[in-house]
């Protein structure tokens, strides 16, 4: 018989007191940790070899007088190009097309990327990549398959290349969403791997000469163009869309952010061409990083072990705490100690499923389907009372449905609603402390490029753009999919930087930055190679392609709205 108290036992409730003590972080501690992301970033952007990579990525403008990226000018109608997005458990190809009017059409396919494939050898994960791009350009097979019009075989490379007679290759964008050394536009040493990914033979290699040299084994006339991170995606295509942006965010399966820097601030470029120029760079931070030595991050037991059992112990610590590759597990890992407490079991009578018992089973899309059940909204809306309308018995009934489908218990018996209620709260403290750190980067950079003071500041310096909107673009999983995730940032926000600053932050979804933003990064390629060419510069047998980065005229586009 299925038990229907919706009580939590004083045992359970004492239980949860705890795990809501050690999770909840104080305004007082957010701000330290802020401050501490802010040193950090200063230590990154002076020199190399940091936790906070703060790898600098291209010339935005120069000698203007804010560091706001405007809205890109895509001055040709119909601009279409490729774009490979690596980062996650699937790959996407993508034919992209900028319309020149803030709007962009994509077509596009998921490939997965197996295990075998992210832990084998690097050539083996290349020579993929070129294979599902080459089964993007020739497979016919159903609808969600179809042959983008401008690139389809046989009229689709023919076409192509008639309108940009000036090409002998499909140009291609390359979204890698993993810590890279980038030198040039085209050009990309990767650091370490993320995510799961741990590929042999990569570390130290060009990434785009990976690519190209699985394009070029197989004759596929393709040609890398540009190298994205996710995050410069991400910020290239809220710009676009949105009219200007400083921040381009990730809050999914990673977590990462990008922003507009002051050239003189990256004092480790020393004397190179780029500092002498001026202007702002756009500046990818890696904060996932952030804090490797856990010296301001309020660990638990439950970080600890997560960090322990992981392919990379001590390394990634803030997307640790707040990504949603490692959220479920957290969550996972503290619903055990609730199954495994003694005396007395206090979760399912101390019965487990096969998803609890298993590294990583719990995914957190779990977590966000139970907060949906919880709220009455996604799925559950249809046909059901208002949150404010539905009793707390019939939201942990639909909140028992989840757990028991997903986690993969065979008797819902074993499941009280007070068991429902538990594992609720749990998942629910996990991910607010998630997004509470969240705002902490976000806050940060906002401090980093002026346009905020941390609370309790007492600098009377006007600040950078004051009274205006400031543009944030972020995309992922779990700021699009978890119920009030940008909510409970702002809340956070607010106590940061104060109520004025958080109420101009204009936070929206990055369409598609790594499919957009990457094809913005291949019109700025394009448009270096076109330049190259007519100047007798180029030639399409070279490999290397795009110049290093050093003339502010390759990103004219970007200056039209200063």
């Amino acid at each position: 018989m299925v038990h229907t108290s919706t009580s939590c036992s004083q045992s359970q409730q004492d239980a949860l007191d705890s795990i809501r003590t050690q999770f909840t972080i104080s305004e007082d501690t957010l701000l330290d940790i802020a401050k501490t992301f802010l040193r950090e970033a200063a230590e990154g952007l002076a020199s190399y070899g940091q936790s906070m990579a703060m790898m600098y990525v291209l010339i935005v403008v120069a000698n203007q007088a804010h560091t706001n990226i405007p809205q890109p000018d895509v001055r040709k109608t119909g601009s279409t190009f490729l774009a490979l997005d690596l980062g996650g458990t699937n790959l996407r190809v993508c034919e992209v097309t900028l319309h020149g009017d803030k709007t962009f059409s994509l077509r596009q396919q998921k490939y997965k990327v197996s295990e075998a494939l992210k832990t084998g050898e690097v050539i083996a994960l290349f020579d993929y990549l070129a294979d599902s791009v080459d089964t993007f350009l020739t497979d016919s097979g159903s609808p969600s398959n179809a042959i983008p019009p401008s690139l389809a075989p046989n009229g689709s490379h023919d076409a192509f290349l008639r309108d940009n007679s000036d090409l002998s290759y499909i140009p291609l964008a390359l979204t890698f969403s993993f810590p890279v050394e980038q030198t040039a536009l085209d050009s990309g040493t990767l650091l370490t791997w993320t995510k799961g990914f741990s590929a042999k033979n990569a570390i130290g290699k060009d990434i785009v000469k990976l690519l190209q040299d699985a394009f070029d084994r197989k004759h596929i006339h393709v040609r890398c163009v540009a190298l994205v991170n996710d995050t410069v995606g991400a910020l290239l295509s809220r710009a676009y869309t949105s009219g200007g942006c400083i921040l381009g965010a990730i809050f999914g399966t990673g977590t990462n952010g990008a922003y507009v820097e002051e050239v003189a601030n990256i004092t480790k470029l020393g004397n190179v061409p780029e500092a002498v120029e001026g202007g702002y760079m756009i500046v990818n931070t890696e904060w996932g990083a952030f804090n490797n030595t856990r010296s301001a991050l309020p660990t638990t037991p439950y970080d600890n072990k997560l960090d322990r059992e992981s392919i990379n112990p001590r390394y990634q610590a803030f997307e640790k705490f707040i990504s949603g590759m490692y959220l479920g597990e957290v969550a996972r890992n503290v619903i055990l100690s609730f199954i495994d407490a003694s005396p007395k079991p206090l979760l399912f009578g101390g019965n487990s499923a096969p998803s609890l018992n298993k590294q990583w089973g719990l995914d957190t899309a779990v977590l966000s389907e139970i907060e949906e059940a919880w709220q009455g909204i996604g799925r559950f809306a249809s046909g059901q009372p208002s949150i404010a309308g539905a009793s707390d018995e019939e939201k942990l009934n639909h909140v028992r449905d989840v757990i028991v489908q997903r986690l993969g218990f065979t008797d819902p018996c074993q499941i009280s609603l007070a068991d429902a209620d538990v594992v609720r709260q749990i998942c629910g403290i996990v991910v607010t402390r998630a997004a509470r750190l969240s705002s902490c980067a976000v806050a940060a950079i906002l401090v980093q490029t002026g346009r905020a003071r941390c609370a309790g500041s007492v600098e009377i310096a006007p600040l950078v753009d004051e009274g205006k909107r400031i543009g944030v673009g972020v995309d992922g999983s779990l700021v699009e999919f978890y119920p009030r995730f940008e909510s409970m940032m702002r809340e956070t926000l607010r106590a940061l930087v104060g109520l004025e600053v958080e109420g101009r932050v204009d936070i929206g979804m990055a369409k598609d930055g790594s499919g957009a933003g990457a094809a913005l990064c291949a019109l700025v390629a394009h448009k270096q190679n076109m330049a190259k060419q007519a100047h007798g510069a180029y030639s399409h047998d070279s490999i290397t392609g795009p110049p290093q980065l050093r003339s502010v005229e390759n990103y004219a586009y970007l200056t039209s709205m200063s």
